[in-house]
């Protein structure tokens, strides 16, 4: 058998990927859960319809995981990013999400998710050299 190494995916053959293993994930879990996964991705606008602030997670199971919080640096401090995470928390609760989890880096916003009430659960040093990289939960009620 020749089997190839490629270095580099298309976003297609990632797709794929992460669908096989979304796929083998769900197989192991019960049926009322196994097929909760969705991308809830959420902006925001200005009114020329430019996006100033977005949000990037995933509906997995019993959790809502954030990828990705990001606002234009013209635009921070004005509450953006805490009206995103506060709605796409209100999505969470409803889908019956008990936890949100995320990662950030020391530079980035570890305060602003502890001011939300996200508790840091681990920290690498050094990740990237001289920062932290830091994994938080919130507890959904």
């Amino acid at each position: 058998m020749n089997i190839q190494i490629i270095s580099k995916n298309s976003d297609e053959e990632s797709k794929y990927v992460r669908f096989k293993l979304i796929e083998f994930n769900a197989n192991q879990l019960p049926d009322n859960i196994k097929d909760n996964y969705e991308e809830i991705n959420l902006n925001v606008k200005d009114p020329e319809g430019n996006i100033i602030a977005g949000i990037l997670s995933v509906f997995c199971w019993t959790w809502l995981e954030v990828d990705i919080l990001w606002v234009d640096e013209n635009y921070r401090g004005q509450g953006y990013g805490s009206r995103l995470l506060i709605e796409v928390e209100k999505i969470a609760k409803d889908k019956g999400c008990t936890f949100i989890k995320l990662n950030t880096f020391s530079f980035q916003a570890p305060d602003f998710y502890k001011k939300h009430g996200y508790k840091v659960i681990a920290a690498i040093d050094n990740a990237p050299k001289g920062h932290k990289h830091y994994y938080l939960i919130k507890e959904l009620n």
